[in-house]
């Protein structure tokens, strides 16, 4: 029985007062869904917060301090569902601790740096580390990826998304396309970015504007497309030499297949849409699964990291005002120290 602490309860997603989505409750609802794990503790600098969270879950501890709660808990699993600023500090202390599988939210960390640190520090001390892009369990995603395999548009050639910004949305975009190209790596991205109608989101500067363009290993070429760029949020765009598979294209067609077998869209059935709550379920199941039997999980720091060099590759090539060959060598946010210097 794996013992399971939680560090940032926030508040549910659409309760009042509440500035996010809740993710700790829908970790939570993972862990309760095991029969191997036991959440025992939360932690959160709102005891309200805290409080709220104990009734609803059954934990049999409150912390305002996380650091308290890895000293005293004997954890064996953390998940920790704050803000980015905050995630390398807290995974760091958490595999210094002894904890042996840190369950982390997206984005990774505000610098590349810090990204790097955290597995760095995860791999030396032989924590599991993993990063909730939970797409990867969604049927919706899942059911195009089987799709691609079975060879339904030819030969993969090109993908496309659509999103917000690319960090914080992006981050989901940019993990599905490997996820879609069986984890190929990428080998250079060109992009930009424009900080006119920047936005603030969980406390990072995000563009108002932005493309990223890059070339996967195989010869794929993927592009995502955020803010003013993006006239069809949430979309991705596969394209293959026998045709185009779409997903998000509406609520009553999440997916959708063009190929040279029908004479237009084929709608394609899946059970649930592009944000199912299940998936958290699953990607907590998933870790556990993988702490257990020693393989890598689905959600892995490596992977992660994958996504968030893209982002940060974005950066620096606007930064630059050129391409960028991988791997990534810089330790900042290029965003964030050009804004720091005017």
């Amino acid at each position: 029985m794996y013992r399971v602490g939680i560090i940032g309860a926030g508040k549910p997603w659409r309760s009042a007062g509440a500035t996010g989505f809740g993710m700790a409750h829908m970790h939570a609802e993972g862990y309760r869904a095991s029969p191997d794990t036991r959440l025992v503790a939360v932690a959160d600098i709102d005891p309200d917060n805290a409080s709220a969270f104990q009734q609803r879950h059954g934990v049999d501890a409150m912390y305002q301090d996380y650091r308290a709660m890895l000293a005293q808990e004997r954890l064996d699993i953390v998940s920790i569902c704050t803000w980015p600023r905050l995630h390398a500090e807290m995974v760091v202390a958490c595999a210094e601790s002894g904890v042996r599988a840190i369950h982390c939210e997206k984005p990774m960390a505000p610098t590349f740096g810090e990204a790097k640190r955290m597995v760095a520090v995860c791999e030396a001390s032989g924590a599991q580390l993993t990063f909730n892009h939970q797409r990867r369990f969604g049927a919706p995603f899942q059911k195009t990826r089987n799709l691609l395999r079975a060879g339904a548009i030819g030969t993969l050639r090109r993908m496309e998304a659509t999103c917000d910004d690319l960090f914080d949305w992006g981050t989901h975009w940019f993990d599905m396309l490997f996820f879609f190209n069986n984890e190929t790596p990428v080998e250079w991205v060109i992009g930009q970015v424009d900080m006119r109608d920047a936005r603030t989101i969980f406390g990072m500067t995000v563009e108002g504007q932005g493309i990223s363009q890059f070339r996967f290993a195989n010869g794929v070429t993927g592009m995502v497309l955020t803010g003013a760029s993006a006239p069809d949020p949430l979309v991705i765009r596969l394209y293959g030499d026998n045709g185009m598979i779409e997903i998000g294209a509406s609520d009553d067609a999440p997916l959708r297949l063009w190929n040279g077998d029908a004479s237009g869209w084929q709608t394609i059935e899946v059970d649930e849409g592009l944000h199912d709550a299940a998936c958290h379920t699953r990607a907590v199941l998933d870790l556990i699964d993988a702490l257990k039997t020693g393989r890598e999980p689905e959600l892995s720091a490596r992977r992660a990291l994958r996504a968030a060099e893209l982002i940060f590759a974005t950066y620096e090539s606007s930064r630059r005002r050129g391409r960028v060959d991988l791997p990534l060598t810089i330790d900042d946010s290029p965003i964030a120290t050009l804004m720091a210097s005017g």
